[in-house]
């Protein structure tokens, strides 16, 4: 039988992955994952050797994670029912397999035998830290625990990720659920043109107004809700907006309240049953926080140093509405301080961040990305035509044309400059759609190997996607300098996967310490403020002309303005999460708002209203059993790290090839073949300095 989810083809037949295959697919690669463990199990104890024990482990799932990879990713970026309902049939059978392998008795029994063996210690380095970390990865899923209690184990792995899949969906459908409809263009006052004329776009294509009699319509989408909240006049439009936002994941049949308390229920279940005694010490036990208290600890103590300038920026936006509308304000309300604050840093700056906009068309922002990171790195990366079908359809395949799952989605290949090897290639999927989940992210479809044992080099496949501003009219995308940002992000995600160099695929690219994996996209995002690599990038989609220096001086200057204010939103989120993993017991049966006010109230200043708690919508740590629980405060310990790496480009040349070769060198080919605090230790010679990170940003 034809199984299209398990094509091994490097390129992806997007259009032969229907939901009618997922069930026989996904049945089959369960079958012959059991059968390769089956296997491992079966040969006797004393003629082990690395590739019929872990060399096999490691390839014995592949098909499935090839098969529900895909099936995952398409669920991302183009959910419809079918599908849905696909996946949610097999989504328990996919857990419950996945969760057996390490409550497998005789499998735990034959690795343990061959991680004693004495042809252990003339493995490579790599190899015997492969054995190592799956021996971890094995107790903390459950191996040591007595049998009588695994059956219990099981089942919390497989509620986890039913109603981490549901709470995803409940955020992805609210959030499509809600829709506003201006009719008088008097209220759209403030707004930039390019938003007015998408949100008139979209009315019409959604059956609200003619060209004659226009509507606009705005969503919950962030491209429509933050130019909104920023730059709207009418105060009850932006009130009406930010309502709306408190819709996501609250009331009806999208509410997650409860589902967020059953999550955490389950994790800190889950962590007791292996030995901790939070669910966020497991989670960080092998990370570089090492603990629950110390990742809390970090958090609290960046409080403590940023609040003073967190407190001094609230306060001076309060005094500027005062100022500005001759009347008392006590307190501002939360649909203000967006608003006010950006008129705020007009006036202080003269500096508009729509005046950026055209000269950040994302054809030219991807063209001068890759100019910059094929000088630091030595690699050249090519785009290749595109065609998309639908599902089930096929078509006319043009010459040298990659098939891509929607019309808006490029290709590119990746190769070394040097020695022209191809390693690897990647889709960029930049623009909303209803059908696809909010925020930006990268992922891998398939791991790559360097040429090892006499094989040839296999290429990584992976993708960036993010929820940018769209073409409106005969205009390309312009982006907001906040977008740029994060197409270099994902792009710094995708670099340490595609430029990973390492022989086992389970330590290669992406898979290393949680709080150690945002260092090479966060780093990126600092070549988006230097002068040498901006004009790389930015350039008028009209004349071609440079961002002025007037400017782009502006921007600078203007770079560290509320400084305190996103540091502490940050620090939010961190806290938040923190403290439901560590401290659940205390706030078990108490109501989600009430939890929320405990937790932050030192985080936020008084507000005329207060929306519910953001966690309702937070898919970083309640949309996968695991993803970024116990780990948000991670993008803030990375910061750390890329501000201080950073220091030594600032120093030696932002672009500096012998710094770029060594930066590619030390962290970016090394995937987790070394420990984190190694890695980072090759690049600068010495351990991060934590103080990096607040001079940078402005509040020390």
């Amino acid at each position: 039988m034809n199984h299209p989810y398990l094509d091994p083809a490097f390129l992806v037949s997007w259009s032969r992955l229907t939901p009618e295959a997922i069930r026989p697919d996904i049945t089959e690669a369960i079958s012959r994952a059991k059968e390769n463990i089956r296997a491992i199990c079966d040969q006797p104890l004393d003629s082990l050797t690395y590739e019929s024990t872990f060399g096999a482990l490691e390839k014995a799932s592949e098909d499935l994670h090839l098969g529900w990879g895909r099936i995952m990713h398409l669920d991302s970026v183009n959910d419809e029912p079918a599908q849905r309902e696909a996946i949610g049939e097999m989504l328990p059978e996919v857990v419950a397999f996945s969760s057996s392998v390490p409550l497998n008795p005789r499998l735990w029994t034959v690795l343990k035998a061959a991680a004693s063996c004495d042809w252990v210690k003339d493995l490579s380095p790599v190899r015997q830290r492969f054995i190592q970390e799956t021996l971890a990865d094995f107790r903390e899923s459950g191996a040591d625990l007595p049998d009588d209690v695994k059956p219990e184990y099981a089942e919390i792995e497989a509620q986890l990720s039913l109603k981490t899949k549901k709470f995803a969906e409940n955020v992805l459908d609210s959030t499509n659920a809600w829709e506003l409809i201006v009719e008088d263009e008097a209220e759209l006052s403030g707004l930039p043109d390019s938003v007015k004329e998408a949100a008139r776009l979209d009315a019409l294509a959604n059956g609200h107004g003619t060209e004659e009699e226009p509507r606009w319509r705005f969503t919950q989408k962030f491209t429509s809700l933050q130019p909104v909240m920023q730059f709207a006049d009418s105060d009850s439009l932006r009130r009406r907006m930010w309502e709306g936002s408190c819709s996501i994941g609250k009331g009806g049949e999208y509410d997650n309240e409860a589902l967020i308390a059953e999550i955490l229920e389950l994790r800190d279940r889950k962590a007791h049953l292996l030995g901790y005694g939070c669910f966020a010490n497991y989670a960080t036990s092998r990370r570089m926080a090492g603990s629950g208290a110390n990742a809390l600890k970090f958090i609290n103590d960046l409080h403590d140093k940023v609040k003073p300038s967190f407190l001094k920026d609230m306060e001076a936006v309060r005094r500027y509405k005062e100022e500005k509308t001759g009347k008392s304000v006590e307190k501002l309300s939360p649909w203000e301080t967006g608003y006010w604050s950006e008129k705020r840093r007009r006036e202080l700056y003269a500096f508009d961040e729509e005046d950026l906009r055209p000269y950040y068309s994302v054809e030219k922002v991807m063209e001068g990305l890759f100019s910059i990171y094929s000088g630091l790195y030595g690699i050249t990366v090519t785009p290749r035509p595109t065609v998309a079908f639908k599902p089930g359809e096929s078509g006319e395949m043009p010459e040298g044309a990659v098939e891509v799952w929607h019309p808006d989605v490029l290709f590119y290949e990746l190769h070394d400059a040097e020695s022209g090897e191809h390693l690897g290639s990647f889709y960029a999927d930049w623009h909303p759609r209803d059908s696809k989940r909010a925020g930006a992210w990268m992922n891998c479809l398939s791991v790559g190997e360097p040429p090892h044992g006499g094989k040839p080099r296999v290429p990584h496949l992976g993708l960036m996607v993010g929820n940018m501003t769209k073409p409106v009219g005969d205009k390309p995308a312009l982006l907001s300098h906040r977008e740029v940002e994060t197409i270099f992000h994902e792009f710094g995600h995708l670099l340490h996967q595609l430029l990973s160099d390492v022989e086992v695929k389970s330590l290669a690219g992406t898979n290393v310490a949680w709080d150690f994996v945002e260092l090479p996209s966060q780093i990126n995002e600092n070549w988006c403020w230097e002068r040498e690599s901006v004009d790389l990038f930015a350039a008028h989609y009209e004349t071609g002309e440079k961002i002025p220096d007037e400017l782009f001086s502006k921007m600078r200057s203007a770079r560290n303005y509320m400084s305190g204010t996103d540091f502490m939103r940050q620090l939010c989120f961190g806290k938040l999460d923190l403290e439901l993993h560590v401290n659940w017991p205390q706030y078990k049966g108490v109501p989600l708002e009430e939890t929320n006010e405990r937790i932050l109230a030192d985080y936020r200043v008084p507000m005329t209203d207060r929306g519910p708690s953001v966690a309702r919508r937070l898919t970083h740590i309640f949309a996968d059993p695991t993803g970024y629980a116990s780990g948000y405060y991670s993008y803030k310990w990375a910061e750390v790290l890329e501000a201080d790496a950073f220091s030594r480009f600032l120093k030696e040349g932002v672009l500096n090839p012998q710094t770029g070769r060594d930066f590619r060198r030390c962290i970016l080919s090394k995937g987790n073949s070394k420990p984190a605090a190694e890695l980072y230790r090759d690049f600068m010679g010495r351990d991060p300095d934590a103080e990096a990170l607040l001079v940078k940003s402005g509040v020390l």
